[in-house]
């Protein structure tokens, strides 16, 4: 039952060609063989997991069943799930089991999705690497020798091994895109607002967004439907009428206007990501689409006003954890101060610790209007290219990374060079706009490629059906690891 499609198992399920508790199980046993190798999970939850497939084929049989009913996913472990641990990838979390489901965790839950388990991330979601986790490196099936991208590897690795049909993961800088595209699946960033964030443990409040990753274009659309809705709970979310995202799979791509971005396709840009990008160009020529050439001229401005506004809120966010009330306290102390310190010293990794202190700075008095104030000013700048560039195009199209999947520990000494790996997805997330990562091909060294797909505000469905006649017209997302 590996590397089936979600759509594919859906209607097996309903013809009871197989049970739930069947495919579950066979999940259950795909997870104990093959994690030990990629620890894309940090947490099993095969009791849980079972009951809730039992459930499922009941429902199944009454004829009461969700339109989930029954299939298996993982959840990235920053979504608070009902009594199963959420740790975050961080020690300051690695003990906390928390006591209500997220928002996302619910509406999945309630479609009769079955949860197996909480997938591995970076810490806070801090990293493009997946290699800053408490729990140890997640690594890419496609070599295991190299990284599978961050904040959501633990995610996309699971899909891409075939491990499960589908997972969800967050995007703050590109950790959906980003993954899908060096594990060569298919994962999407809605426009922020539309999925709701309560019950998703913050790194930067205005830049986290939920959504799915999964082998197809169809399957994602699939998930969203159940994972976006209004939500009184965040005050973020939107309240919007309900749409079917998948309503567009099936729309010839005749008229299309694709813009591609000069500043994409610039130095930086590795060959064999360039050749892969412009060979799936090719092919949504070939199915109606026409290109543009456009200009975003303040891509280079996305880092750092990223590195500054995103380190900003995480400095916010992250200083609920002291050791008082919830997570990990240190053994001993003299006073409440030194709790306080020994507590978070231990508690948070190298990487999350260079990003509070970089936001503590920029937030600090004689250094907000210098820096925090001008990067929200930079972000306004973005926003503003991609809102004139989409007046002379219906979507933009470039790579998602500048290389495919490197060495794990390339990068360890460099976090810069770890930034910079963000250039192409990080303007998405200041802009709020919805993007997608479909595979596109393949490196040199045989390596999956992703071309990034950017639309307008709330035009999700649009960019779904791109990439679904896409993946109709070539074979790259079904290609699995040897």
């Amino acid at each position: 039952m590996s590397n089936q499609t979600l759509t594919s198992l859906q209607q097996q399920l309903a013809r009871r060609q197989i049970s739930s508790r069947e495919l579950i199980t066979d999940t259950l046993a795909r997870i104990e063989a093959q994690n030990p190798a990629l620890n894309a999970f940090i947490t099993v939850d095969r009791a849980g997991a079972l009951a809730a497939a039992d459930a499922a084929d009941a429902a199944l049989a009454a004829g009461t069943a969700g339109p989930l009913a029954g299939l298996p996913i993982a959840h990235k472990d920053l979504f608070c799930t009902e009594g199963v641990l959420t740790t975050c990838g961080s020690r300051m979390l690695a003990s906390f089991t928390s006591p209500y489901d997220a928002h996302v965790v619910s509406q999945l839950k309630a479609a009769g999705a079955v949860s197996v388990g909480k997938t591995n991330m970076d810490e806070f979601a801090m990293g493009s690497t997946n290699e800053n986790s408490h729990f140890g490196a997640v690594k890419n099936p496609w070599d295991v020798t190299r990284v599978p991208g961050g904040s959501s590897g633990g995610s996309a690795v699971a899909v891409a091994a075939g491990l499960v049909p589908a997972a969800t993961g967050t995007d703050t800088g590109g950790s959906i895109r980003q993954p899908a595209a060096l594990c060569g699946i298919t994962g999407i960033k809605p426009t922020y607002g539309i999925v709701s964030r309560y019950g998703m443990i913050a790194y930067a409040s205005s830049l986290d967004q939920g959504g799915p990753l999964a082998r197809t274009a169809e399957d994602c659309a699939l998930l969203l439907n159940h994972m976006a809705g209004f939500d009184r709970r965040d005050s973020t979310s939107l309240e919007r009428a309900p749409e079917d995202y998948a309503r567009h799979l099936d729309l010839p791509l005749a008229g299309l206007r694709i813009g591609l971005p000069r500043e994409y396709f610039g130095d930086g840009l590795a060959d064999d990501v360039r050749t892969a990008v412009e060979t799936a160009l090719a092919e949504l020529r070939k199915l109606g689409a026409s290109t543009v050439e456009i200009s975003l001229p303040n891509t280079h401005l996305a880092i750092p006003a990223y590195y500054v506004i995103a380190p900003a809120e995480a400095s916010s966010n992250l200083s609920r954890f002291d050791g008082v009330r919830y997570g990990h306290r240190a053994a001993g102390y003299k006073d409440l101060a030194e709790m306080y310190a020994r507590s978070r010293a231990e508690g948070f990794g190298a990487e999350v610790k260079r990003r509070i202190l970089v936001g503590t700075y920029v937030l600090s008095h004689g250094y907000y209007d210098a820096y925090y104030i001008k990067a929200q000013q930079l972000r306004r700048l973005i926003a503003d290219d991609f809102r004139q560039a989409l007046t002379q195009c219906d979507v933009i199209a470039g790579p998602v990374a500048p290389t495919a999947a490197w060495p794990l520990g390339q990068m360890a000494d460099d976090p810069v060079q770890m930034y910079l790996a963000d250039i192409y997805t990080l303007a998405v997330n200041l802009a709020g706009l919805p993007g997608l990562s479909t595979p596109a091909g393949f490196s040199r060294e045989g390596l999956p490629v992703g071309l990034q797909l950017i639309g307008n505000y709330f035009d999700e469905a649009r960019l779904l059906g791109v990439a679904h006649r896409l993946q109709q017209a070539t074979d790259w997302h079904l290609r699995t690891p040897g």
